[in-house]
């Protein structure tokens, strides 16, 4: 590896330069695989857009394919540049009889571009005039517009083994510059290879960040020789947030609901440490545990809503990370709360009549009758007052003329439920 300690932070110093010397995403550049096969083919790359978490090898891949290609190769970031920067890329890339082919233009972060910027890319690749290769850690089905999704292949990369992490590691040692010429050489100790790992999440720019953080700091204080120990992981690991990008957002919180649903304590706790971990809004996570209470608890036990509830107007209050506290509290109740989702579904078979039937006429005798005119004109004629029967309870037929006996309820297993069910059983029989 050439260079000097100026070149720039390990990951930079680290990063490949050949697909020989790239680690991970074998489904993509592996000896046989898609992308290694069309550079030898010879052919024009495909416009595409590289979809994976941080640290897996975006921006590298995208430069050793113009490399490979010798295609004049132009970078943009979504972050700092507008559409007048498109524009002029675009204008610096266009094919004006000095090459041959297309060049290629990387757009890093795609999709924090607006609509129009977006846009102002179409014409360029419709043409030919530009290979475009963009990378997003976000779903480009969410992201990116279906006209310009519509002209790139999407490429999924993945977080990285352990296996290629290991590797990572080992080529420092034996080639970064810096760390590989140190005089007593550079130990990992075994049980520091478990908080490696784990702090990096798959994410080799973040791996490569621990391992320096815990060199330097050693390098510092003039220990001799170097070495990696797990206690010196975790605390530069302390230095580091555990973010997620918006798919994991959706996947998250996705998975502490269904985990709940499943009444799955140790896999809903779980997933609320990772929100929580990964700087979620406290409100959001709070508003769906409010709604998985209504939606799969519900008449099981009415208290779960009161309970999630109270943890929104908890969280509003006190905030994080004391908040964690009462999510938690929730969170557990929820998972182990008896389920039901008779409320949700007779709602939702409440609204498809609606839907099909239309505005069905109020019987007269439930209508309301504020002025003489209307008493007059019937209404509430015949209305029977419950409470003045034997029980509370009238009999009296409620339901618009045509819905007699229809049914949109139908009570759970649980033991609230089935004591509801039975209530409405001797009340109005099979047709309750």
């Amino acid at each position: 590896m050439e260079g000097s300690a100026e070149l720039g932070p390990l990951a930079e110093r680290m990063r490949p330069r050949s697909l020989d010397d790239y680690v991970g995403q074998g489904h993509l550049v592996g000896p046989d695989a898609l992308l290694r096969r069309s550079l030898r083919g010879g052919g024009p790359l495909p416009s595409m857009v590289l979809w994976g978490p941080p640290g897996v090898g975006k921006t590298s891949l995208a430069r050793i394919l113009a490399e490979s290609t010798g295609k004049p190769f132009f970078q943009l970031s979504a972050i700092h540049s507008g559409v007048k920067d498109v524009r002029d890329a675009i204008a610096a890339a266009r094919p004006q009889g000095l090459f041959a082919g297309r060049a290629i233009l990387f757009i890093d972060e795609i999709h924090r571009f607006s609509k129009a910027q977006q846009d102002s890319l179409l014409a360029a690749v419709e043409q030919g005039w530009v290979t475009l290769i963009g990378a997003t850690t976000e779903n480009p089905s969410f992201e990116v517009i279906p006209a310009l999704l519509s002209r790139c292949q999407v490429y999924s990369l993945q977080p990285l083994s352990e296996a290629e992490l290991r590797t990572l590691v080992d080529r420092v040692l034996a080639e970064d510059v810096i760390w590989s010429r140190q005089p007593a050489g550079v130990e990992v100790a075994p049980e520091a290879w478990a908080g490696l790992l784990r702090a990096s999440g798959g994410d080799a720019r973040r791996l490569l960040n621990v391992l320096e953080l815990v060199l330097e700091a050693q390098r510092a204080a003039g220990v001799h020789p170097l070495r990696v120990t797990d206690e010196a992981v975790v605390d530069a690991v302390q230095t580091f947030t555990l973010h997620h990008a918006t798919e994991d957002h959706f996947d998250l919180l996705s998975a502490l609901i269904k985990s709940i649903r499943a009444s799955d304590a140790q896999a809903s706790v779980y997933y609320l440490a990772r929100l929580i971990a990964g700087g979620e809004d406290a409100k959001v996570v709070a508003r769906r545990l409010v709604v998985a209470a209504a939606e799969d608890i519900g008449l099981a036990n009415p208290t779960a809503l009161v309970l999630a509830t109270a943890t929104f107007q908890a969280i509003e209050r006190i905030g994080m990370p004391e908040g964690r506290i009462p999510l938690s509290e929730c969170v557990l109740y929820l998972a182990c709360s008896a389920k039901g989702n008779g409320a949700y579904r007779a709602i939702d078979a409440a609204l498809a009549e609606v839907a099909r039937s239309g505005a069905l006429p109020v019987p007269m005798a439930l209508r309301n009758a504020p002025t003489q005119l209307m008493k007059d004109a019937g209404y509430g004629a015949g209305y029977r007052y419950d409470h003045d029967f034997p029980g509370g309870f009238s009999g009296q037929q409620c339901m618009p003329e045509g819905l007699e006996g229809r049914r949109f309820f139908e009570p759970g297993d649980s033991p609230k439920e089935r004591a509801m069910a039975q209530e409405q059983e001797r009340l109005w029989g099979k047709r309750g």
